[in-house]
């Protein structure tokens, strides 16, 4: 198991770059997933790892498993290195910012 330390930092980075609340991230895999092809599981709509981030959002700190610490490790890694949360994002990239908003990051809205 982590340490606290490492816990309480991997606690804030995830909730820094996962930066839509779980009603956001709930609603925006059930819009992106409706359609007959890509809607395996209606009552479990997006991808595993957009459901996984969406049951860490409704967890408290001392309920983590190791397989939620994974996913927030992969979920900080994946958002780190494709976005630069420093400056303005690009509106543009629609496909980066679909793709980001699976796993709950909106590059478009502003960080608290």
């Amino acid at each position: 198991m982590t340490d606290a330390l490492e816990l309480d930092a991997l606690w804030e980075d995830f909730h820094r770059v996962v930066n839509m609340t779980s009603a956001e991230l709930a609603a925006w895999l059930r819009v992106q997933y409706a359609d007959e092809e890509t809607e395996p599981l209606p009552e479990h709509p997006g991808s595993p790892t957009g459901q996984h981030v969406l049951s860490i959002l409704q967890k408290r700190r001392m309920d983590l498993t190791e397989d939620d610490l994974r996913v927030m490790r992969d979920v900080v890694d994946t958002v780190t290195s494709q976005v630069d949360l420093e400056n303005e994002p690009e509106a543009e990239d629609t496909e980066l910012r679909h793709r980001l908003m699976t796993i709950g990051h909106d590059p478009l809205k502003a960080s608290p």
